[in-house]
């Protein structure tokens, strides 16, 4: 398969490099275009007052890899790659293998999220990864099933055009427990501002945040309560899979708002 991969963790991140060097040696035809440097917590920006640089990266990845390092979003990185960078367009977009979860409402702020949602806004079925630890640094796998996904989907290819949000509980092969498929959950947190001084005397505020609670997503999504939610199973060290799609039209919102009127004079 022909397989555009990017992340949000940049060009040196292990991650990526896993991923991309073992799909490479599985005989995939790999493109890496990714941020220079770290862009986690980008979400879905995109750069449009300064222009955007892409540089060719050898000696990093596996010799049959193309690889570009990029100075903007990963979004951008994914845009670019289509749109400039490759001569065709790719089977599919892969973007991680992330350093940390991205589970419920965190996909929201996710670059690795985002840069796999550019590839399906642009029509190309999309896989985000993401190990689920910031500490944990065995990749490997993650990058194994990985590989298992993607000769599931060369038998049996996705039947319609979404994203699937992939998250590998940061253990052993022989630790993991399954594959699960799952609705997205919710994850509040505790955003906190650390005040702080520079040495010229001005303040800066560094934002922290802690998981404050995981809780059922609201009722009325029209999702089988019986699928179990993402922040539950990577507990039990289950892979987790959920569809995602980039509609956010709330159906539910719809049907309760259709009794209003409006009068203008």
């Amino acid at each position: 398969m022909k397989l555009l991969i990017s992340n949000d963790d940049g060009i040196s991140a292990l991650g990526i490099r896993t991923l991309a060097n073992c799909l490479a040696e599985a005989g995939h035809d790999i493109s890496v275009v990714c941020p220079d440097r770290e862009r986690s917590a980008t979400g879905h920006g995109l750069t449009l007052q300064q222009p955007i640089r892409a540089e060719i990266v050898e000696s990093i990845f596996h010799p049959s890899i193309k690889a570009w390092a990029c100075d903007g979003t990963p979004s951008d990185c994914v845009k670019l790659a289509l749109w400039a960078l490759l001569d065709s367009p790719p089977d599919l977009v892969l973007s991680g293998i992330n350093q940390g979860a991205n589970l419920g409402t965190e996909i929201l702020y996710s670059g690795t999220v985002s840069a796999a949602m550019e590839g399906t806004l642009e029509g190309i079925p999309s896989i985000a990864f993401s190990l689920t630890s910031h500490t944990h640094k065995d990749f490997q796998p993650a990058a194994r099933f990985a590989k298992l996904l993607l000769e599931q989907l060369t038998t049996q290819p996705l039947p319609d055009l979404m994203l699937l949000n992939v998250n590998i509980p940061p253990v052993t092969w022989e630790e993991i427990a399954g594959v699960t498929l799952t609705r997205q959950g919710v994850r509040r947190y505790v955003d906190v501002f650390n005040k702080r001084i520079d040495p010229r005397g001005k303040t800066y505020y560094w934002l922290t945040g802690e998981v404050l609670e995981e809780v059922e997503p609201p009722p009325g999504l029209h999702l089988p309560p019986q699928i179990p939610l993402d922040i539950h199973v990577i507990r039990k060290n289950f892979i987790s899979i959920t569809p995602l799609q980039y509609n956010l039209t709330y159906a539910n919102g719809l049907d309760q708002l259709s009794t209003w009127e409006f009068k203008f004079p």
